[in-house]
């Protein structure tokens, strides 16, 4: 079993806090999450962190190209629109950087070491910059500051420019911007106050009303208007300004934005979209698309104004997840969580498709029946549901006649039966799915029942409890007779092989043990402390490495084939071992995100205080806004008082896993969402095989020369899909078989991985099938030879060619009698035309 797992992809959680931005050509949206950053495709960077770390990344690879540290908490950032500057807000200052260059912009210097060089560091503000704003130009930025002033500031110093500060706000500044034509400023505050500044003279009016302007006159910004929101109750969160549209949008803390037309401040519309407030705003390029961001409920809007629609809409679990499963083809993925909610991924795009919500308490585990698209659910309300994927409804209900809250579940292969465990109740409940009647209780655990599990085979219950026994049950003999097997500690959790011949048992104690089905023994065991210990909390003492009594697995499942072991716990790693030998394959890193715990490997000792850890003091009483020095907690409580507030520090770790009915990718839930780690991954941006003269220019250079192959081979070399659907496209019919023959065989898996994706994509049919033909007939010996190193991408290729299949029936199916009909009627005009012809025949034969 290949073990190369990469991470592919993070479902569960849209966004966290941050700040929201459309990507130059307004189809995509970056949202952040945790520490990574999450890409929407809404059509089918530099990113900062809160500790002053920086990373300047490709954005199309998803590669980190440079690290960078700010040495403190940056508030703002923005590039300039010329893309040579870039303006970080580091506390009160304002650092002025010099952009990476590239030898296309910069040609004559070349390529930069170090990419990060300071230009100027503007100080004047007395408390953190809240947002930056550059005019169009590039030669002036607007600074907002939470000391209840926006400051003007000039790129490069001019004789006369003087820095001007803009004051009158009586609450901290949200933001500030300008107008298109830069005739105009306008600054927001938070407690709703608009105003609008003009370049005007500075004389008293009075004066100017008989006295005409000369050049000895000052002239200076000044409060043109001033404008308010009128939201009673309500202050303003987040405001986002469209110069070329004069449109604002602006975010409250009571769930409402508002859309106004600017300088008149006419109010277009205004609308609820969550019941916290709206932390952030962006607009896009066309000023067509609001793209909103809600932190304490995570989540994502996009809205489209003018046909009042929504183009995006997603949330994730704002409270832990506790299982997840794939569908059986597995395109979906459902997660279970602490909140009530059950949600359904689709493991391709990353979109929740369906949320449900019937549960009135945390669900606690998800099962997929094995015929059909039926899901079952567990939770802590004492119901088992039973869901209808097609319909999306709840279509039965099973419950226990007391009041029981269950935490585990296990479906028989068949699906007629399904079984339910609890932490309440030491039996086991069985009902039938056909009649929702409870057909029987199993007793003989001693303690609180953790895991079930059926064998695939049928007929073989195993469950786990608190009181160190795994128990094997034959529930549909008429004895019901169960097997104990001892242990040692509590169970976590359990798996059986796919062959149902092996069983495998996660303890409370660290420990990993497999166990044979047929003769009831243990047939290994392996200490798994050290594998699944990582990760120091802030209270902690001691370093990661010698607290590994504490770790333990939660969650484990075998792989497809059950050679291979996956394991996950209460810390950062996710553990993939090898069954027969019981060595440690590889681990796998949940996060890296310091802003949680567990995450972190050795001992500060600058973080520790007289009065404990520095993380974990409660310095709100010092903020300098009021809503973050009030404390909702209750007295007592080791959480806010409402539910829907997300933790801040919670601890990293896993709660479930589960293999793809492929085996070429594996789930994990975790603390920052639902990680996905995949073998099938597109191919990343490989510098090994450039060189200076391989670029954009060149590639399409050589094609306008009609240089076929060597355009095709640096577009591949490049990796950039503009380029490769250009050159697949201008290729004549002709040259396909050629260009196939002399392409190297280092490029025929990435040929073969295009030219599938490209045939989804593309109208062009017969191009399409020419180019797969040629691949094919010319390459077979060589795809035969090495089919297991291209398996991924001939299965991407037969998938490409069955879904053409597909489509080409169905327009066949849906057009058959007008088909018939145009071939009756040419066979009619075929015998019309002959008769025509013998009656012309037989006349000239009469007259001669």
């Amino acid at each position: 079993m290949k073990t190369d797992f990469k991470f592919s992809n993070l479902l569960g959680t849209v966004y966290c806090k941050g700040n929201l931005i459309f990507t130059p050509d307004g189809n995509s949206l970056l949202s952040p999450v945790g520490n990574r950053v999450s890409v929407f495709n809404l059509t089918e960077y530099v990113a900062r962190y809160e500790n002053g770390r920086a990373i300047l990344s490709h954005l199309p690879q998803r590669l980190v190209l440079y690290h960078f540290s700010f040495k403190g908490p940056v508030s703002a950032l923005a590039f300039s629109p010329s893309g040579r500057y870039f303006a970080a807000g580091v506390g009160r200052f304002v650092e002025v950087w010099h952009a990476p260059s590239t030898p296309s912009a910069n040609s004559d210097e070349g390529l930069e070491f170090a990419p990060f060089v300071r230009h100027r560091v503007h100080a004047g503000h007395h408390d953190v910059v809240q947002g930056i704003e550059w005019s169009s130009d590039s030669r002036f930025f607007l600074s907002s500051s939470k000391d209840l002033t926006a400051r003007l500031w000039s790129l490069e110093p001019h004789p006369d420019f003087v820095p001007t500060t803009l004051g009158g706000h009586r609450e901290a500044l949200i933001g500030a911007w300008f107008s298109a034509d830069q005739e105009l400023m306008y600054t927001v505050s938070q407690d709703g106050a608009l105003f609008q500044w003009h370049y005007a003279p500075l004389s008293d009016q009075s004066q100017l009303e008989n006295d005409a302007v000369d050049d000895a006159t000052p002239m200076g910004w000044r409060i043109a208007q001033r404008h308010y929101f009128m939201q009673s109750n309500a202050k303003i969160l987040c405001a986002a300004y469209h110069a070329s549209s004069n449109i604002l949008v602006a975010g409250f803390s009571n769930g409402l934005f508002g859309l106004y037309e600017l300088p008149e401040f006419n109010m277009i519309h205004t609308l609820s979209v969550s019941q916290q407030g709206i932390d952030r705003v962006a607009i896009n390029k066309s000023g067509e698309w609001l793209a909103l961001g809600a932190a304490k409920l995570g989540q994502l809007l996009v809205w489209e104004w003018q046909s009042e629609s929504y183009i995006l809409k997603q949330q994730g679990h704002f409270d832990r997840m506790n299982d997840l499963v794939f569908s059986r083809d597995g395109n979906r993925i459902i997660t279970a969580a602490d909140d009530g909610k059950i949600k359904v991924w689709d493991s391709k795009s990353g979109f929740c498709i369906v949320t449900f919500t019937e549960h009135s308490s945390g669900v606690t585990a998800c099962e997929f029946a094995q015929r059909g698209n039926v899901l079952f659910t567990a939770s802590l309300d004492g119901s088992v549901r039973a869901w209808d994927l097609i319909r999306y409804r709840n279509f039965r209900t099973f419950s226990a006649p007391t009041r029981l809250s269950f935490s585990s579940l296990a479906v028989d292969p068949s699906g007629d039966v399904v079984c339910a465990g609890s932490l309440d109740s030491f039996d086991i409940h069985i009902w039938s799915v056909q009649t929702g009647q409870l057909l029987d209780q199993l007793a003989g655990h001693e303690g609180p029942v953790s895991s079930l599990a059926f064998a695939p085979s049928g007929g073989m219950l195993v469950s786990g409890s608190w009181d160190h026994t795994v128990r094997m049950w034959n529930i549909f003999d008429r004895t019901q007779s169960s097997e104990a097997l001892q242990l040692q500690a509590d169970i976590t959790d359990i798996a059986v092989r796919s062959d149902s011949k092996q069983i495998a048992v996660s303890t409370l104690d660290g420990q990993l043990t497999f166990w044979s089905v047929a003769e009831a023994t243990q047939s290994a065991g392996l200490d798994a402390r050290r594998d699944v210990s990582g990760g120091r909390k802030l209270s902690d003492r001691r370093i990661a490495a010698n607290i590994a009594g504490s770790k333990n697995f939660n969650c484990i499942a075998y792989s497809l084939d059950g050679s291979c072991l996956l394991a996950g716990g209460n810390s950062k790693y996710i553990c993939l071992y090898d069954v027969l030998s019981g060595s440690l394959l590889k681990k796998f890193t949940v996060s890296v995100n310091l802003s949680l715990q567990g995450t972190q490997e050795f001992l500060n000792s600058r973080e520790l205080t007289d009065a404990g850890p520095a993380g974990l003091l409660d310095d709100r009483a010092e903020a300098s806004d009021l809503e973050d020095r009030i404390d909702r907690r209750l007295p007592g409580s080791g959480r806010g008082g409402d539910a829907s507030l997300r933790r801040t520090l919670p601890e990293v770790r896993v709660t479930a896993v589960d293999f793809s009915p492929t085996g070429r990718a594996f789930c994990a839930a975790s603390t920052e969402g639902l990680l996905i780690y995949s073998l099938d991954r597109d191919l990343q941006f490989d510098p090994f095989d450039l060189d200076i003269d391989i670029t954009r220019a060149t590639t399409l250079k050589a094609l306008d020369e009609k240089s076929y192959l060597r355009a095709l081979v640096m577009a591949f070399r490049l990796n950039e899909s503009f380029l490769l659907e250009k050159v697949f496209q201008a290729t004549p019919l002709a040259e396909v078989g050629r260009l196939v023959k002399e392409l190297p065989t280092v490029y025929l898996a990435r040929l073969i991985r295009f030219v599938a994706h490209i045939t989804d994509a593309s109208p062009h049919l017969e191009n399409n099938l020419r180019w797969i033909e040629a691949i094919l007939s010319i390459h077979g010996p060589y795809l035969k030879d090495n089919a297991q190193s291209v398996a991924q991408e001939l299965r991407t290729m037969q998938k490409a060619i069955g879904s053409i299949q597909a489509d080409l029936a169905r327009v066949a199916d849906e057009n058959l009698y007008a088909l018939d009909y145009v071939l009756s009627q040419s066979a009619r005009n075929m015998e019309v035309s002959k008769a025509v012809l013998r009656d012309g025949v037989d006349g000239d034969t009469m007259e001669s």
